[in-house]
């Protein structure tokens, strides 16, 4: 349990199908367990100067922000409690440091990397071997 005392369900988020798939999942899951659900979309590119406003890290940043304002009104959370939080770090660096916390971590088994064949992506492969709490992959429907 979190320091709250709430069943905390900590979800990846990255725009893809299959992150939208776990966050229903986690709404589901904090549902039954009366528990809350932070929502972490995670966003990096190398560093350059943060003056230059039309910069690769200020359309990171937009985009995610963007990709999580859309995906916590596409849930239908009905009274759970959800936040979330963008992260700027590599997406499996943030969600393990998220998992400290948590009482389970959710993802997606693929995100929007570039081997479509693999069965599990990079970052559900890392938290799945690293994560402090139990991890849960959840497939896309069509997937399957």
């Amino acid at each position: 349990m979190s320091s709250t005392g709430a069943f905390l369900i900590v979800v990846g988020f990255d725009g893809s199908e299959p992150s939208l798939a776990a966050l229903r999942w986690a709404v589901d899951e904090a549902r039954l367990r009366r528990g809350k659900v932070r929502v972490i979309t995670a966003w990096h590119y190398p560093p350059v100067p943060s003056s230059i406003e039309d910069s690769p890290i200020n359309d990171s940043f937009h985009t995610a922000e963007r990709f999580q304002a859309e995906a916590l009104k596409a849930v239908a959370s009905d009274g759970v409690d959800i936040t979330g939080t963008l992260v700027r770090d590599y997406p499996a660096t943030a969600l393990l440091e998220a998992s400290k916390e948590a009482d389970i971590l959710i993802v997606g088994s693929r995100g929007h990397g570039g081997f479509a064949g693999l069965l599990l992506g990079s970052v559900s492969t890392q938290v799945a071997h690293h994560a402090s709490c139990p991890v849960l992959i959840v497939r896309h429907p069509s997937a399957v």
